[in-house]
């Protein structure tokens, strides 16, 4: 008897688990590093598991949330029978990639995936994208489009910190976008993210700054989130890689630190970590450097000003 390839064991094994009951409708799936772990396989055939569930009509990418366990109901079409009567749009796929990017990765998200997803084949998509890099620009324009960030406030201090906290938010509810806008000198073309710049340089319109300042501190700003939030997606990586949270990671670790400082040669670091009273949180840290960014932004004001 042939055994069966290790995808489709995995895929049997998840379709049982939603068939008795345990992963109920909404309920999310494994993700693709979950399913490495427990199965230890590598990410490709973690990927080609989760596909046959696509196809099936058994799971379905839900953006900010992961795969997730479609609605059941008797008689239901799979995406392939509906795309039969239902023309695929340019939204539609754009709507399937940002799910897939946010549940797994931007790095796990190929024309071929998105296809699967849609039920559609993959030829199909290029009728509405013409190539992967196509449809990153448009994820990333959906993506800072969601939403509105209002009118800028009076002050332009108050308008910064408004920016600065909607695009942290953004990166939260789409943690590879962080990735995708990392190029400052070749920055994606979109009409929402330019809108974002330009809601920022409004923010300062009425300080004496000038224009190229005004630009600078815009950048600095979007690399201070940006840098933040690469860091986050980085550490929830690294966790679902590992899994353990970062309060076992430190446990297991502690004893290499402590062995590193015994010997005198770090004592400003060992009067700071001392005691067990210090944790890094990234939320705390980045209220804190938006704070000092304004203050030295302040700074600047005032000296042009005078």
């Amino acid at each position: 008897m042939t055994t069966p390839p290790p995808y489709l064991v995995i895929a049997a094994e998840l379709r049982r688990r939603v068939q008795v009951g345990e992963l109920a409708p909404g309920d999310r799936v494994p993700s693709t590093r979950a399913i490495t772990r427990e199965w230890g396989v590598a990410m490709a055939t973690a990927t080609k598991a989760l596909a046959v569930l696509r196809q099936e009509g058994l799971v379905r990418p839900e953006p900010g949330v992961g795969t997730v366990v479609a609605p059941s109901a008797t008689g239901t079409r799979t995406p392939a029978e509906d795309r039969t009567a239902t023309p695929l749009t340019r939204r539609e796929v754009v709507d399937a990639a940002l799910g897939l990017a946010d549940a797994e990765g931007l790095h796990t998200l190929t024309m071929r995936r998105v296809a699967t997803t849609l039920g559609v084949s993959t030829m199909t998509l290029y009728r509405h994208v013409p190539g992967k890099p196509e449809l990153i620009r448009l994820m990333t324009d959906a993506a800072c489009g969601e939403v509105p960030l209002g009118p800028a406030p009076a002050h332009w201090r108050t308008g910064l910190e408004q920016g600065a906290r909607w695009l942290r938010d953004v990166y939260a509810r789409h943690p590879w976008l962080a990735h995708a806008m990392a190029s400052y000198t070749r920055p994606v073309a979109t009409p929402n993210a330019m809108a974002y710049t330009e809601w920022m340089l409004r923010a300062m319109r009425g300080t004496p700054l000038s224009h190229t300042q005004k630009l600078y501190t815009h950048l600095v700003i979007f690399a201070y989130v940006q840098g933040l939030s690469m860091a986050d997606d980085l550490e929830e990586q690294a966790r679902q890689d590992s899994g353990i949270s970062d309060g076992e990671w430190m446990e297991q670790n502690e004893p290499r630190f402590d062995a590193i400082q015994s010997g005198g040669s770090y004592p400003e670091l060992a009067l700071v970590t001392s005691g067990g009273g210090f944790g890094l949180d990234l939320r705390t840290l980045f209220e804190f450097g938006l704070g000092r960014t304004l203050d030295g932004i302040a700074s600047m004001i005032d000296e042009t000003s005078g």
